[in-house]
């Protein structure tokens, strides 16, 4: 089994969405802040369980050797074969994650 290399890439925030259904001063996610962590079947120390939740399927695949020499979902989403990008399921203020083979 190998590591893979998870990396925040951006922090959204949909403030229209946010002034009809969230909490009065919500921000943006305030615990993934461009950080990088690796994982192989268990959620890292310090990554948002949540967000575990939206991607683990996507490390699991990678870390056993899934879609390393082909790409993910027959060729119709990611162009590079080892690589995911996802997000974690908040609607209001989402996490992009590159998912890599180390």
């Amino acid at each position: 089994m190998k590591k893979c290399k998870i990396t925040v890439l951006k922090r959204n925030f949909d403030e229209e969405l946010a002034r009809e259904y969230g909490v009065k001063g919500l921000t943006a996610c305030p615990m993934l802040k461009g950080q990088v962590f690796y994982a192989d079947w268990e959620c890292p120390e310090g990554f948002c369980n949540e967000a575990w939740k939206a991607i683990y399927q996507y490390v699991f695949t990678l870390a056993h050797g899934g879609a390393t020499q082909e790409l993910f979902y027959y060729g119709d989403w990611i162009r590079k074969p080892g690589v995911a990008i996802c997000s974690c399921n908040d609607g209001l203020r989402p996490v992009i994650f590159k998912i890599e083979v180390e």
